[in-house]
């Protein structure tokens, strides 16, 4: 099957650079590139017009929720809702029940996703149903597929685990994945300010965050290993990160959207599609965030997609559970509030959503040439659309971007032999 897409603006970092090109697919694979394609009979075109194409995002940092809670997601409905933003690849967070500790539950979450256009790689515990007790089994679990290893949800719990689990991923070659927060200052609704002291919610000081960061960045680099900073969030947090890489330490940091695009003064409508972890800080740490982006500091933008019902959602806000989904939001976020408002070029953006993450997590970094297989994002930055989320594919409607005008979208994602384009697949092999 022969597949033509027409008029895209090729940024790849690896080959074409802002050129101007038609694609020329044949059962997924890019047959041909040129500056116009002639349509053949028998060849579907699709006129992308005003669209840029680069290689295919990567989201790696994924709450999917299957096995345990179905009802929010499944590993199905999150790689739909990936492909709906744009989005070809994406790695899931073991905190599931019961935990990605083994390599049955890591062949579980790949048996679950064969066949989709979306690869979903995982990241399994780093210490056994992450109660970090005892380390997981991680040679098994990187034989079995995973890239990566977190608790996330919580911190690995002392510093004796740590070390060890760091040794081991070391030789391994992959990364600890770091959520980074002090258990014995936690169990807070919001960030600790006068915010939390005029909404009457219990807090969360930013300095629960500051302390294992600076833990997880001494111990990195007392060993010579990797550790990944998960949803980086306060502004101690990012300038630590700024002054261990200055040193050579082999860390890295991801953010949110929602930590670059919103405050606690979201926080006044006591709306709980507003509560996370971490949870929303000040218009300082923010922008120190957007500093942090500027100068490489953070490395990439992830999602935190993290599903929860209505049910539990509607709870009041100091019991309602932490986060929001993020999946479809991701790149119109990125491209409006970063993008479009000249905080990152294109080049950047790319770097955060495409290049880092699998470079992070060892991952090839897909091409786009003659004879590779297509594994394509497409997107226009300058459409604007309105956040709708009961129109969102995810099985979740948790988002605070409800109703939220946004400047730059994902239009389709291209892998596997597949295409989602206008809100259905579309298969591109005979």
């Amino acid at each position: 099957m022969k597949v033509l897409l027409q008029n895209l603006q090729i940024f790849d970092p690896q080959g074409i650079q802002n050129e101007k090109k038609d694609l020329l697919l044949e059962d997924g694979i890019i047959v041909k590139i040129s500056d116009s394609i002639p349509i053949d009979s028998g060849v579907e075109k699709f006129d992308f017009e005003g669209a840029i194409c680069s290689p295919g995002f990567f989201d790696m940092h994924v709450h999917l929720r299957e096995p345990g809670r179905e009802d929010e997601e499944t590993v199905l409905s999150g790689a739909t809702a990936a492909a709906a933003g744009g989005i070809t690849e994406i790695a899931c967070m073991p905190n599931t029940t019961p935990t990605i500790d083994n390599a049955g539950m890591v062949d579980f979450i790949k048996q679950k996703a064969k066949g989709h256009l979306v690869n979903v790689h995982v990241i399994a515990a780093a210490t056994k149903d992450r109660k970090g007790e005892y380390i997981s089994p991680m040679y098994e679990l990187k034989e079995s597929g995973a890239v990566g290893f977190s608790d996330d949800g919580v911190s690995i719990k002392n510093a004796f685990i740590l070390r060890k689990a760091m040794e081991y991923s070391k030789m391994l070659e992959l990364p600890i994945i770091e959520h980074c927060e002090d258990e014995s200052l936690a169990g807070g609704a919001m960030n600790e300010s006068e915010v939390s002291t005029k909404l009457g919610l219990p807090p969360v000081p930013s300095v629960a965050e500051d302390l294992i960061v600076m833990r997880d960045i001494l111990m990195a680099e007392y060993l010579d290993a990797s550790v990944h900073i998960a949803h980086i969030s306060t502004k101690n947090a990012v300038e630590m990160v700024r002054q261990a890489k200055s040193r050579g330490v082999k860390v890295t940091a991801e953010v949110t959207p929602h930590h670059f695009t919103l405050t606690q003064d979201s926080l006044y409508s006591y709306d709980t599609n507003f509560k996370m972890n971490p949870p929303l800080r000040s218009k300082e740490d923010v922008a120190a965030i957007l500093e942090g982006l500027k100068d490489g500091t953070i490395d990439v933008i992830a999602s935190d997609h993290a599903p929860h019902s209505p049910e539990e959602k509607d709870y009041e806000f100091i019991y309602a559970p932490n986060g929001i989904i993020g999946l479809e939001t991701i790149v119109g976020l990125t491209l409006s509030d970063l993008y479009n408002k000249k905080i990152l070029s294109l080049e950047k953006v790319i770097e955060k959503l495409v290049v880092n993450p699998r470079k992070i997590l060892n991952l090839p970094l897909p091409k786009i040439a003659e004879g590779e297989k297509a594994n394509l994002s497409i997107f226009n930055p300058d459409l604007v659309w309105t956040v709708d989320a009961n129109k969102l594919k995810s099985k979740s409607r948790n988002t605070p971007f409800d109703k939220r005008i946004i400047t730059g979208k994902a239009l389709a994602a291209i892998n596997n032999g597949k295409m989602f384009f206008e809100d259905e697949f579309i298969s591109l092999s005979a």
